[in-house]
């Protein structure tokens, strides 16, 4: 019974540009690689499968998941519904996601791997920081055909209000911060 990591990666980031980031959010650079091969790096650490999700013209996280090895979905996605529905179905094999979005560099291998320890216990399981809810949220094999049916930008959100969710509190910062905009990337020591 596998549980896995789908990395939600084909947004458009256009927040970032329209701050005046240049190029996608994802490439950008931070601490010596770039924002998604961080988080990529993370969740490899875990020692968790990772599929990701990603836009056709992202050659960026393309590369980074080829040279990894890891199995990407392309997709022009309108939302992150969209995004968790084709990896969810894209993992049929798997009894366990856990949903991240791939401008959240800064979660640890070890933060993934007590999601996916909750889930046996829980159907849906996300951290909390401060009461602050993060990523990742981890879905149970009874979630499938409903993530598989997610669209829209609101990714898992109806889920999450309808459906009791067990809130894991952890004492990472990182479960709640991501990149949007070019003023949230640590400046380079």
């Amino acid at each position: 019974m596998t549980t896995g990591i789908i990395i939600a990666a084909a947004g458009r980031g256009e927040r970032f540009t329209q701050a005046g980031g240049a190029g996608h959010k994802l490439n950008a650079a931070l601490q010596g690689s770039t924002v998604f091969e961080l988080t990529l790096q993370q969740a490899l650490a875990s020692g968790l499968p990772v599929h990701v999700v990603t836009r056709p013209e992202n050659l960026p996280v393309q590369r980074a998941c080829a040279e990894h090895q890891v199995p990407v979905t392309l997709l022009a996605s309108g939302g992150l519904g969209e995004s968790i529905a084709a990896g969810v179905a894209a993992t049929p094999d798997w009894c366990g996601w856990l949903i991240h979005l791939a401008d959240m560099p800064f979660v640890t291998s070890a933060v993934f791997l007590q999601v996916a320890s909750a889930l046996p216990q829980h159907s849906i399981v996300r951290p909390v920081f401060q009461q602050q809810p993060g990523h990742p949220v981890g879905f149970s094999a009874i979630w499938r055909s409903a993530l598989c049916a997610l669209h829209g930008d609101r990714g898992a959100r109806e889920l999450l209000s309808r459906e009791p969710v067990y809130l894991l509190p952890l004492e990472q910062p990182g479960v709640v911060q991501d990149i949007d905009l070019p003023s949230q990337l640590p400046s380079e020591q």
